[in-house]
């Protein structure tokens, strides 16, 4: 029997050995996990960001009616155990590894799965053998191609807001991004989608009627904001079945009333009108909860995942609503693959910062310090500092602040991971 140190360790490696593994043999190897029949009903998610909050939001709802949840996400933060949970808890790192073992055996008789589709074939065989009411699938990547849509038969599918990134594998523009995310809609099987503009939504659209399946679409129409106090969000949510629901969210994030109203429409779609009272909505997502979006991790410190252009105007519309009276600090780190300049550039046009920060993490793929202050200079005129660590800079914070100001952290979930491992 492997430890679980022995299990992550070859896992990490993972990406030096792989083969060209294709989906076919992510099926093959499914097919080996749940032979005689999937165990758990299948929620699958897709979309360019929320994807996670959707999720999380899903899960504390469906556990409020009473149901057993499991959930498969990435990226974790701090340990891969964070990907695979059920009923909120991470898996243990027994069932960890004793789930590593079975599929490094069975693997060696296909093409090896890669880092992504290894811990989802993991995940999978863990659900299968516990069994819950419901499984809820984060996509890694795309959606038609993803390991996850080797999951033919599936409850209900769920897209959320549409934007450009990866765009090295998914297509250069929001058309060929939107085409890939829907190969997760199947026949017989309803879908629910956020209104990022008229061209996604015409996209989905008619992916849907080509299979001849019912879909719901959710928009900036069905959530008000009323609302912050206490260090959370008041919002009505204009329900199928009962007109004006008012909700709570726990955080001070804009974005995340319409991943929660996302969310609320799928469970309606899916439980109906008499499992989805109000009184389950509205403790289900007051109870959600999910790390590193817009997280207060220290008094008026806060951390976001935002990591392309389409999560830092989510980022900055909830900056700009946040009622601080003082001054605003940024630091920010950013993954060398990611649109960087441009998200920074949309940082600097806000003027929301007094002063921004480079810092370079630890990960393989960051971006230097020395890179960012250059494109910093390009659209701010000036050089606030920078920090060629993530500890570095989390020192450099503690004596920053007056208690009036307030200090955010993103540009990257690797960059929160790392802030949160370090605390």
């Amino acid at each position: 029997m492997y430890t679980y140190k022995e299990a992550e360790e070859y896992i990490l490696n993972i990406p030096r050995f792989a083969g060209k593994h294709t989906l076919e043999d992510t099926k093959g190897l499914l097919a080996r996990i749940t032979e005689g029949g999937m165990k758990s009903k299948v929620i699958h998610v897709a979309g360019t960001n929320g994807k996670g909050s959707v999720c999380a939001y899903l899960q504390s709802l469906l556990m409020e009616a009473g149901f057993c949840v499991g959930m498969f996400t990435s990226p974790h933060l701090q340990t891969m155990r964070e990907r695979i949970r059920i009923g909120g808890a991470m898996i243990t790192e027994e069932a960890f590894t004793e789930s590593f073992a079975y599929i490094k055996e069975i693997a060696k008789e296909a093409e090896h799965p890669s880092f992504f589709e290894f811990l989802f074939l993991m995940a999978m065989h863990y659900f299968q053998k516990a069994a819950p009411d419901y499984i809820i699938l984060e996509t890694g990547l795309g959606g038609r191609l993803d390991a996850t849509n080797a999951v033919d038969q599936k409850e209900i599918a769920v897209i959320t807001h549409m934007g450009l990134d990866h765009t090295e594998y998914l297509g250069d523009t929001l058309e060929k991004i939107t085409a890939e995310k829907a190969g997760i809609l199947k026949k017989d099987t309803p879908a629910v989608y956020f209104r990022t503009n008229a061209t996604v939504s015409g996209i989905l659209s008619e992916s849907a009627a080509k299979l001849q399946i019912s879909t719901f679409e959710v928009s900036k129409k069905d959530y008000t904001f009323l609302k912050i106090h206490n260090k959370g969000i008041d919002f009505s949510y204009r329900s199928l079945y009962y007109d004006s629901i008012r909700l709570h969210l726990n955080t001070i994030a804009a974005y995340q009333m319409e991943n929660a109203a996302l969310a609320l429409r799928t469970l309606e779609v899916l439980l109906g009108k008499d499992m989805m009272d109000e009184a389950v909505m509205r403790q289900g997502i007051a109870n959600a909860h999910w790390a590193g979006r817009m997280e207060e991790i220290l008094p008026e410190v806060y951390v976001d995942g935002a990591h392309n252009e389409d999560g830092v105007r989510a980022f900055l519309e909830t900056v700009k609503e946040d009622g601080c009276p003082g001054d605003r600090y940024l630091f920010f780190g950013v993954a060398q693959d990611k649109h960087y300049e441009r998200m920074i550039e949309q940082i600097a046009k806000s003027g929301l910062f007094r002063k921004i920060f480079p810092v370079q993490m630890k990960n393989a793929r960051a971006l230097s310090w020395k890179s960012l202050k250059e494109v910093l200079l390009k659209y701010t005129g000036r050089y606030d500092g920078g920090y060629s660590s993530v500890k570095e800079a989390l020192q450099a914070l503690h004596g920053m602040r007056r208690e009036q100001d307030r200090v955010y952290i993103t540009g990257s979930l690797y960059l929160v991971g790392e802030i949160k491992e370090l605390l």
